[in-house]
């Protein structure tokens, strides 16, 4: 089968970043789904895997590709929720080979059924981002969904990019906080308001000026999706007392010390750690792909793909990895079927 690899990590601007290959065809074995991908999105931990991490021992390729969108053509004996022809979605697992392949493997657990109303391009923009907000949003800050009148208030950082689209989204229609996102330019400003922010402020400023510009001088919530080491002592500033602080980034050091004096709780957010463990409770990412494509079904989230690639190549996949490693990407980047 086709796919994309590489044998080394190297900057994205070397001739072997990502190569076309060709691999063994794999087999559904226990939990797993033969899927034949027909769409995939790029992701940030894409990029940083590819300048980082070598292959397995005794693996000539490291496939990446942390979201797909396809059709289900075989599946393990110990599959239960889903049959061979199902339109499905899913952010894979960074313990197994990645999604930029004809065909992969994929727990059965971790995977939603597609929404009806999508095309494949627009599905695979959804699925890590999609889990990524929610459990942020709900399983580790434990924001409570309903729309009765809420006084509290919530700060996205970096809310034009994947993660964020999808957050403001959520945030927007299943609660009643008040949602303040930031975004640099006017183009991705605008994307975040069209996607449900009551505000949107600028974090190339301090963060306290923007919020003080806008009447909220402190907020109950912030989330940050990228750059929290340049963020973070805005961050404690402009967090309310006994208020709650996210993020999903990796910042060289993160002391948490300085929160104590606020009572401020520290949630870190890790969409893969579930597959990564086993745990228990890995089934909930299928349940929470299903309930985000009846969101979108129903017309109250949309999907962020933002820009098509074309075709999925090596050539297209280098150009959208130096994409959103520019850090000027709005929404997801998405490549769609093979040649």
């Amino acid at each position: 089968m086709k796919a994309i690899g590489y044998q080394q990590p190297q900057a994205i601007s070397a001739a072997t970043s990502l190569q076309d290959i060709t691999l063994p065809l794999p087999v559904a074995e226990g939990h797993d789904l033969l899927v034949e991908v027909l769409a995939i999105s790029v992701n940030p931990v894409d990029t940083k895997l590819r300048a980082s991490a070598a292959p397995a021992p005794g693996q000539d390729y490291k496939v990446l590709g942390y979201d797909a969108s396809g059709i289900v053509r075989a599946v393990g004996p110990q599959v239960t929720l889903f049959k061979e022809g199902d339109r499905v979605y899913y952010a894979g697992a960074i313990t197994r080979p990645g999604t930029n392949s004809e065909l992969h493997l994929v727990d059965e657990r971790i995977v939603g059924h597609m929404p009806l109303s999508l095309d494949f391009a627009q599905a695979a923009a959804l699925p890590l981002t999609s889990i990524t907000a929610w459990e942020l949003l709900f399983d580790r800050l434990g924001v409570l969904p309903g729309k009765k009148p809420n006084p509290k208030s919530l700060l996205v950082i970096g809310a034009a990019g994947g993660v964020g689209s999808i957050l403001v989204q959520l945030a927007r229609r299943l609660t009643a906080l008040t949602i303040i996102g930031t975004a640099s330019r006017p183009e991705t400003q605008a994307w975040v308001k069209e996607l449900g922010a009551h505000h949107v402020i600028d974090h190339t400023k301090p963060l306290t000026a923007e919020l003080a510009r806008i009447g909220i001088p402190q907020v109950d919530t912030i989330v940050s999706l990228n750059h929290t080491a340049d963020h973070l002592l805005q961050i404690l500033e402009a967090v309310a007392p006994q208020g709650q602080f996210g993020l999903i980034d990796d910042p060289a050091t993160l002391d948490v010390t300085p929160f104590k004096r606020k009572a401020v709780s520290v949630h870190w957010e890790m969409m893969f750690a579930r597959s990564l463990f086993g745990t228990a409770d890995m089934v909930a990412q299928h349940h929470l792909l299903n309930e985000v494509a009846q969101l979108v079904d129903a017309g109250l989230v949309r999907t962020t793909l933002a820009e098509n690639f074309g075709r999925i190549t090596a050539d297209n996949l280098k150009r959208a990895h130096a994409h959103v490693e520019s850090g000027t990407a709005r929404g997801k980047v998405v490549l769609e079927g093979w040649n």
